[in-house]
């Protein structure tokens, strides 16, 4: 007779047999991929710190799309890099601005075909690099700045928007921007809310994608690495205010808080694979150190199996094609 010790080992001997047991599974429709659109360019600009990421033009942003679009991922979030900044980030709330042009472009090429996403933030549009206005102190301004977030909000909904998505952890966010939509008759675009959001370290090649401008860090207002609970009431708080979907990020170094928050809501949860978790299974599998489609595989199902229902990567389109 087989020993009950032995049970675990009879149920992977095989490929069809692990797969039918698999308790954690990595679809297309489970995956957003995040892109980049810079204004006033012609061909799509490689980032150098992003391997095989780019700042698109409108033409590639609308063609790299639609191939996302044909790979099966569940959407795509759009992300403007500006010709010119100011203080207080007027090309993010300009229905003329790139990211609201870009916005209206994929949506015409891709219409209710997938779930197109928008960042809401100020960060790419500001001459100073942070996601509100600033007071004559230098401190972010948070209810000035939610002013702001409600008509941004507005120009995305408008521009064709189906989840916009504040990213900027001011407090209040969701309740405002949920209120501007509905009272503008968008009652139906849905509010993703960066809900825990972290000061991360792994956010450095993101700046270059974004040409972030800013000087010093957002320590005040984005989380403490070293917080949980924290993390959990913020995400209490956005499901109070309206969230449709929260969002914990960065996703590797936060699997035990994608657990925890899955845990304390039953509203979906989305996790961001960010650009230096990205960047750095793409340098080790550029040396030979990992096979890199394993472990882009098997980073994806990790943070399926701690509870997200969506994860933004940038390899969704590549992997979407895997795992069709």
């Amino acid at each position: 007779m087989g020993f009950p010790s032995t049970r675990p080992r009879r149920l992977r001997q095989t490929p069809a047999i692990r797969r039918l047991v698999a308790e954690a599974t990595v679809s297309p429709r489970h995956l957003v991929l995040p892109m980049f659109v810079r204004e006033g360019v012609d061909e799509p600009l490689p980032i150098k710190s992003m391997p095989g990421v780019v700042q698109h033009s409108l033409s590639s942003l609308r063609k790299a799309a639609v191939e996302a679009v044909e790979a099966g991922v569940g959407g795509l979030m759009l992300f403007g890099v500006p010709k010119e900044k100011d203080a207080t980030g007027s090309g993010g709330l300009d229905p003329k601005g790139i990211l609201n042009v870009a916005l209206a472009e994929v949506t015409a090429e891709v219409g209710d075909q997938t779930v197109v996403m928008s960042d809401l933030c100020l960060d790419e549009f500001t001459d100073h690099g942070h996601c509100g206005v600033l007071s004559p102190d230098g401190s972010v301004d948070n209810d000035a700045t939610l002013r702001l977030y409600g008509e941004m909000a507005l120009a995305q909904a408008r521009a064709g928007a189906h989840v916009v998505a504040p990213s900027g952890m001011m407090d209040g966010q969701v309740g405002v921007i949920r209120a501007a939509l509905d009272d503008a008759g968008f009652s139906q675009t849905c509010v993703l809310a960066y809900s825990a959001k972290y000061a991360s370290s792994f956010y450095g090649p993101f700046r270059e994608a974004v040409d972030s401008s800013l000087q010093g860090d957002r320590r005040s207002y984005q989380q403490d690495p070293a917080n949980a609970r924290e993390a959990l009431r913020e995400v209490a708080l956005d499901v109070d205010e309206g969230a449709d979907i929260v969002l914990v990020k960065p996703s590797m170094a936060y699997l035990d808080l994608i657990k925890q928050v899955r845990d304390a809501v039953d509203v979906p949860l989305a996790a961001y694979n960010v650009s230096g978790e990205y960047s750095m299974l793409e340098a080790a599998a550029a040396r030979g150190w990992v096979d890199r489609r394993a472990a882009v595989l098997e980073t994806l199902t990790s943070i399926r199996r701690a509870g997200a229902d969506i994860v933004l990567t940038y390899w969704a389109a590549e992997a979407a094609g895997w795992l069709r």
